[in-house]
């Protein structure tokens, strides 16, 4: 993991963005993986995080992360863009 960061920080640099940019965006990617991975439940997520769930909403709102655009990404895809089990429960039930 160290290597990966430490080409992502050499790519950064090397194209100009700035170190408030630089941090503003992993925050912003950083709390957006935790909401997701706790299913956009700001609680949880401020838990794992280790800060109130105040304090996470503030965050959010100063990195303009909104809970739908989280919530937005944990929907069920529509049938016809599901994974192949569902073909295969279809099987079973004409044999």
């Amino acid at each position: 993991m160290k290597r990966e960061l430490d080409s992502l920080v050499t790519q950064m640099h090397s194209s100009g963005i700035r170190y408030e940019d630089a941090v503003r965006e992993f925050k912003r990617q950083y709390l957006r993986e935790v909401l997701i991975a706790n299913r956009g439940n700001q609680c949880k997520a401020a838990e794992e995080l280790g800060m109130h769930r105040n304090t996470l909403s503030r965050c959010m709102a100063e990195l303009g992360l909104s809970l739908s655009e989280v919530r937005a990404g944990l929907k069920r895809p529509p049938r016809n863009e599901r994974p192949v089990f569902s073909a295969i429960r279809q099987g079973y039930r004409q044999g």
